[in-house]
């Protein structure tokens, strides 16, 4: 008899001393993988986006994008490996993001983008700034988020700038946990110390603004002037000095147009006070009676690359407790908003007791049907098998989550294909009992059915690794499928040439009986009688087969005819949703916080919501989806997020996907002003895009442009099946235009400079200094700034003519 390689394996092993040696040593590797191999929230694919930020100050939208936005884009797209090019515009800013293929090493992006562009420095025109080049990644997604903020009753005792203190510090310590990478903080405001200037007391002391930027810069300069040697010692020198407290600079002397000594706090008031963000952060809780709103800031923290998702988490939550009553003060809570270390761990634990369970079923069905020793071999292999196919999977560099999971899941019914009929063929030929040895039947049984499982197993391969090579975001993501359902096919057929019959030797000892071989059990018979009357004619097979032909095309139609849905993932059932709420341009931000507190009113009246963050003026911690679409970037006063936690899935009988639908029909009835979008997002399940469905218009000019996108956008609204429609496009911002009159500067002997530098920062604040910390706490660590502060009934602006313009 032709063995073939199947009979080979199994009679080179049967016996063999190293058979129960490799059974041992592949539960052992599998073990030590199942235990180390990191556990993620999703596939941690490498999707690189390289932004290059350039401040194009006093350009409108149209020359930033002719003079700076063309120039940075032709020298991306000269990389190489640049898959997208994406630009935003406005005035007074430009932002070219480029996104490199998928699998392209994010530091290497980085570097070639900085080289290339510094290498054609020269297409930028002179009075744009230094390029501010920022990589972002999958590794910068936070995967814990904590949200500080005061119980109910000590909320009155707290305020943003105390928050933000204690989350620096808690921020700091947080550093210290090991595989912790890049942390940050939302919301809150830092402090420092601030000049403001008195206009009425300037001018009566002929003090101009100028001379208080200048001697508070000058007063906080420390150089460092060389060394001197005195009795024996070298000692360092260092010219100039700190300005650490308000009183530093209180007694500054400023230099009048008159030349007599004035001190800085005759003409500005100096305070150590929050610095003025346009920002707000809330958090809103579920109590007994209603609904708590206290100021909030948000600490999110990610991993490093390649780190343990689960470890990360309970050792920064673990260091967080050990803080607690020190750091961390009574009446002040620490609430976790995103732990993707507890979410990847319970989703690997739950999907890998479906794997169990699913074993469980085979060998219970294995032991009915063909008996309880061959089950228990069955109950031994499949394991394995799953052990091996982690082992490998670690070794290649992937990680548990709920796509190699669902890989292991969607192939133990097609890998235990190759053990099952092994076994059964063995123990269908032991049952023959014509007086060939136990091993001799063993091996014959495994040849005989060795080719037919070898094209098996290899049909199943080729079929699934044509995934590996879909384009986009969608092939990496998916990846986990095809190679970890390969390798298990694979693994699977050398256990079950391997294991399997050597287990069938040592656990199935007693003789079976010749029922299996002398006639048909109860399932034969059913089978016989199904089958016998299609076969019996030509004419009965044709007309079998016309129906099933039949059947297969009208289920087919049903796609075209949408009787059904069709997508290709099914929704994740998470436990965080996103509200996105775009204000009309120019809208301020205490009407963007308004606006928040309305649409929270509203998301308190899902039972699922356990609590939220609103943030106006500052964009919630991002997930992977927000890092794709850019969601960091929402930093306007016009700009909101409404972060909601949902209660465990466990604990809600309607999923996320279902809630948000909801909680957009709810919200649709919002009153928002004109032009206001308010958006539902939930975290797809797949790759993030940046829509689902995105349409992009070109044309030869603006006008044609955004009258193509409107015409686009109003069909889209008219499908019912379309919801949350939004556009890029933008509104102008409403700008008031300062214009200096020359005749005034001249008369008052100043320059144009002066009073154009005067005004910016009077207007927006500068930041001159940035002062060392103190040993005492707080710790005045932020810049000093200079802001206006006119007298009442008076303006200062006497050489200017107010524009106000759209």
């Amino acid at each position: 008899m032709n063995l073939g390689l199947s009979g080979r394996l199994t009679r080179l092993t049967l016996n063999s001393p190293l058979t129960p040696l490799m059974l041992l040593a592949a539960i052992a590797v599998g073990l030590m993988a199942l235990v180390s191999i990191p556990r993620e929230e999703e596939p941690q694919i490498s999707v690189p986006m390289v932004d290059i930020l350039v401040a194009t100050p006093g350009l409108d939208a149209s020359d930033a994008a002719e003079l700076a936005a063309k120039p940075l884009e032709a020298i991306v797209r000269s990389l190489d490996g640049v898959e997208h090019v994406y630009t935003q515009v406005e005035d007074d800013r430009v932002m070219v993001t480029a996104r490199f293929e998928v699998g392209s090493d994010p530091d290497d992006a980085a570097v070639r983008v900085h080289e290339r562009v510094r290498a054609n420095y020269d297409a930028i025109p002179t009075g744009v700034s230094e390029p501010q080049i920022v990589t972002r990644g999958i590794n910068d997604v936070p995967a814990l988020v904590l949200t500080l903020t005061p119980r109910p009753e000590a909320a009155a005792r707290w305020s943003d700038q105390a928050l933000h203190d204690v989350a620096s510090r808690l921020r700091t310590e947080i550093t210290k946990v090991e595989d912790v990478g890049l942390t940050f903080i939302e919301g809150g405001r830092p402090a420092e110390i601030r000049v403001e200037p008195d206009p009425a007391r300037m001018s009566a002391r002929g003090v101009p603004l100028i001379s208080i930027l200048d001697t508070v810069r000058q007063a906080n300069r420390t150089v460092p002037a060389g060394a001197v040697r005195d009795q024996g010692q070298s000692l360092v020198v260092r010219a100039g000095g700190r300005l650490s407290t308000p009183q530093d600079a209180a007694f500054l002397t400023v230099r009048s147009l008159t030349g007599d000594p004035v001190y800085l706090n005759d003409v500005a008031d100096i305070v150590q006070a929050p610095r003025e963000d346009q920002a707000r952060v809330a958090h809103y809780a579920r109590a007994e009676d209603g609904w708590t709103r206290a100021p909030a800031v948000s600490l999110a923290i990610a991993k490093r690359r390649g780190a343990n998702a689960v470890v990360v988490s309970h050792a920064v939550l673990a260091r967080v407790e050990a803080l607690q009553g020190t750091l961390i003060p009574e009446g002040l809570e620490v609430v976790v908003t995103r732990d993707y270390g507890e979410t990847a761990n319970e989703k690997a634990n739950e999907l890998l007791m479906h794997l169990g369970l699913a074993t469980v079923s085979i060998v219970v069905l294995i032991g009915f049907a063909i008996g309880w020793r061959e089950a228990a071999v069955t109950a031994v292999v499949i394991p394995t098998t799953i052990l091996l196919t982690l082992f490998a999977s670690n070794l290649m560099g992937y990680t548990i989550n709920r796509v190699s999971l669902f890989a292991l899941i969607f192939s133990i019914g097609i890998l235990v294909d190759d053990a099952i009929v092994m076994i059964e063929n063995i123990a269908r030929h032991w049952a023959m009992n014509d007086g060939r040895s136990r091993q001799q039947a063993t091996v014959e049984a495994v040849a005989e059915v060795g080719n037919p499982t070898i094209v098996a197993t290899l049909t199943v391969v080729a079929a699934l690794l044509p995934m590996l090579f879909v384009s986009g975001l969608m092939g990496p993501y998916m990846a986990p499928i095809p190679i970890n359902a390969s390798a298990a096919m694979v693994f699977s057929f050398f256990v079950a040439v391997v294991i399997a019959p050597w287990l069938m030797i040592r656990l199935a000892r007693r003789a079976l009986n010749g029922a299996h071989h002398q006639g048909e059990d109860r399932l034969g018979r059913l089978y016989r009688r199904i089958a016998a009357p299609v076969i019996r004619t030509r004419r009965a097979a044709w007309i079998f087969l016309i129906v099933v032909g039949i059947a297969t095309l009208v289920s087919m139609s049903m796609f075209g005819l949408r009787a059904v849905s069709v997508k290709l993932l099914p929704f994740d059932n998470k436990s965080e949703l996103q509200v996105l709420l775009d204000m009309p341009e120019g809208t301020s931000l205490e009407a963007t916080d308004r606006a928040l507190a309305s649409a929270a009113v509203v998301v308190q009246t899902l039972p699922e919501v356990l609590s939220m963050e609103t943030y106006a003026g500052s964009a919630a911690p991002f997930n992977f989806n927000g890092l794709v679409r850019h969601y960091f970037l929402r930093d306007r006063p016009e700009q909101g997020d409404v972060a909601v936690m949902l209660a465990p899935k466990h604990d809600r009988h309607r999923s996320s996907h279902d809630v948000a639908l909801d909680l957009r029909q709810r919200l649709a009835e919002l009153p928002l002003p004109p032009g206001a979008v308010i958006k539902v997002v939930e975290a797809p399940p797949g790759p993030p895009v940046l829509a689902t469905l995105l349409a992009e218009v070109y044309g030869p000019d603006a006008a044609t442009r955004r009258a193509v996108a409107q015409e686009l956008e109003t069909l889209f609204r008219a499908q019912p099946s379309i919801v949350d429609v939004d556009n890029s496009r933008g509104e102008r911002r409403p700008v008031l235009r300062l214009v200096p009159d020359r005749e005034r500067i001249e008369r008052f002997g100043l320059s144009e400079r002066e009073v154009l530098d005067s005004i910016a920062a009077v207007m927006g604040g500068q930041a001159l200094a940035t002062p060392p910390g103190t040993t005492s706490a707080p710790r005045w660590r932020s810049p000093c700034a200079c802001h206006r502060r006119p007298a009442p009934g008076q303006s200062n602006w006497r050489s200017c003519r107010w524009r106000s313009r759209r």
